[in-house]
């Protein structure tokens, strides 16, 4: 989480959007001169906002991993460690960290993503695509709604309808753009028919975008579905008691079509100052948690309460440009502002050394069905990432922009967003530009992504993208003409046309060709400014185990498999 809200799912955090990494690619360079610079706004901008307080500790034995061990029984319940409150449990609107985390284990999808990040069949037993505009689900027989009802094809029609509908103003919305229609062709049978061959599509029904519920229990709940009450969802937990501001509690539901969950309650605690949150996990309050803040790492890792593990996250740290209409239009101030930002510096204090610099907004993962020759040309002769001072001053010079005011958002959500924040404020100062910082509360951070009000006034944020599906048009997308990511109002008919083209052919290698040149454009254009790739980190003490370490979590039943360590 597009032409009307993404997918975010979309995917982002500031927020986090984490994602990436699939694997330490390369060594870190040593820190240069400009980290003192970074640190030293850090320290400044602690006494206006309130970053985490707790002196930094990083990692530097980062391993990746597909899950962490199998648990061996069952457990009465386990709580969970949250950054924010959901807004709203409505999956037609999660499209970030919060929401996806919690309705994971709730509702579940047509189809299902594995914590290896691969698909299979969800509550759609089979997926067959008999010409290129057609896709024809047949779904599980027997599969009950929370309330006991079985699901049918209405169901899912209500389901995916709710996701086009203007009126909702769906975060996927964007999904559906090529969708003509949505028809029951039985009673365990619903027919998508296609404008046009659409290879993201199938792709999107295995994150919160195929969604399906009771179109009963939505209609009894009218406009509050999704904030009180049930979810009349299918999947292993069921939604208990929320305690708006404090936390969520899912109910283990015992009617469930799959594998039983190991855990009778599951707790999610909403914790939104870091340090409390790390405080919560290596006390017991709390037994784990995703998102965990990077200058917790070494702590938590080093404690002896339990195990910091590493996984992929398909995420990719970036400084989201906003506003073109202001010094940012001119590529040469965004280009000045990369060549001076201390990429290494802020992988070592920002993301806790769990983190590899980059010049690509996708990560390699997302390519990782691509032949080598496209490889090469996605990420061969991207922009540099070392930085070159003096031909950043001579770029804000030339254009003009020497004194200009560029204000960046800011937040305590974790020093990934503030540290980013302030080494964009310790790059401008240094090549003539005048960065101002603009703090904002975490549990308003995700208006950024929906509310434009909200980005009034603001020129950039700290942006960590996750792809949603292994393909890395999910991210490129973002740049088309309209898109709901597109916030800064870029346009390109020639960009435009090449989605298109991409999302039209689904031979996976010949659509990565055209991607490729959409990664390059993208990245020379600095559309957004690329800064680092980051895997997933996952916390949990020594009492429970199960859960995967891969950003899975967002649309993978993962609390379902949390239980007993021994």
């Amino acid at each position: 989480m597009t032409t009307t809200p993404p997918r975010t799912g979309r995917r982002f955090r500031g927020q986090r959007g984490q994602r990436g990494q699939r694997g330490q690619r390369g060594r870190l360079r040593p820190v240069a001169a400009a980290a003192t610079a970074v640190l030293t706004a850090a320290s400044l901008l602690a006494a206006c906002s309130g970053p985490p307080k707790e002196k930094a500790g990083g990692v530097t034995d980062v391993r990746l991993s597909v899950s962490t061990p199998e648990a061996a029984g069952e457990i009465d319940s386990f709580t969970w460690a949250v950054y924010a409150e959901p807004p709203t449990l409505d999956y037609t609107v999660a499209f970030d960290y919060p929401q996806n985390t919690v309705l994971s284990n709730v509702c579940e999808s047509l189809m299902r993503w594995t914590p290896g990040l691969t698909t299979e069949p969800g509550l759609a037993q089979k997926a067959s695509n008999p010409d290129p505009t057609t896709w024809v689900y047949d779904l599980r027989p027997g599969v009950r709604f929370h309330d006991g009802k079985e699901m049918t094809a209405d169901d899912v029609v209500f389901s995916l309808g709710r996701q086009r509908d203007p009126d909702n103003a769906a975060a996927w919305a964007q999904v559906f753009q090529n969708v003509a229609s949505i028809t029951k062709t039985g009673p365990l049978q619903v027919t998508v028919k296609l404008g046009k061959p659409d290879s993201q599509f199938p792709q999107y029904m295995a994150t919160a975008a195929g969604v399906v519920a009771s179109k009963a229990a939505v209609e009894a709940a009218g406009k509050d579905y999704g904030t009180t009450g049930g979810l009349g969802c299918t999947g292993p937990f069921q939604l208990g008691t929320w305690n708006k501001g404090q936390s969520i509690e899912l109910q283990r539901f015992d009617g469930y079509w799959g594998t039983k969950a190991k855990s009778k309650k599951a707790v999610f605690r909403v914790l939104t100052d870091p340090s409390a949150r790390t405080n919560a996990m290596l006390s017991g309050e709390a037994d784990g948690g995703y998102l965990i803040p990077t200058e917790s790492y070494a702590r938590l890792k080093s404690s002896g309460t339990g195990t910091l593990y590493f996984g992929e996250g398909l995420s990719t740290v970036n400084v989201n440009v906003t506003n073109m209409r202001g010094p940012l239009g001119d590529i040469r101030v965004r280009r000045a502002l990369s060549l001076a930002l201390d990429r290494s510096g802020f992988v070592k204090a920002g993301l806790g050394g769990a983190g590899t610099v980059t010049n690509s907004l996708t990560t390699r993962a997302a390519w990782a069905a691509a032949p080598e020759r496209t490889l090469k040309t996605a990420f061969d002769s991207l922009p540099p990432t070392g930085q070159d001072i003096e031909k950043a001053r001579a770029l804000v010079k030339e254009a003009g922009a020497d004194g200009k005011t560029l204000t960046v958002a800011t937040s305590s959500i974790g020093q990934d967003v503030s540290l980013l924040a302030t080494a964009v404020q310790a790059a401008g100062t240094r090549i003539g530009l005048d960065i101002q910082l603009k703090t904002i509360a975490p549990n308003a951070f995700t208006a950024l992504f929906t509310d434009p009000q909200a980005r009034e006034g603001i020129d950039m944020f700290p942006l960590t993208y996750y792809d949603s599906i292994t393909d890395p048009l999910d991210l490129l997308q973002n740049f088309r003409t309209g898109a709901y990511m597109n916030f800064a109002g870029y346009s390109d008919p020639g960009y435009d046309k090449l989605v298109d083209e991409a999302s039209a052919v689904y031979p996976v290698e010949q659509r990565m060709d055209i991607e490729a040149k959409l990664q390059h454009h993208a990245s020379e254009q600095l559309l957004w400014i690329p800064v680092a790739e980051w895997p997933t980190a996952l916390f949990m003490n020594k009492r429970i185990t199960g859960a995967p370490t891969t950003i899975s979590y967002m649309y993978y039943p993962w609390a379902a498999d949390v239980g007993a360590a021994q």
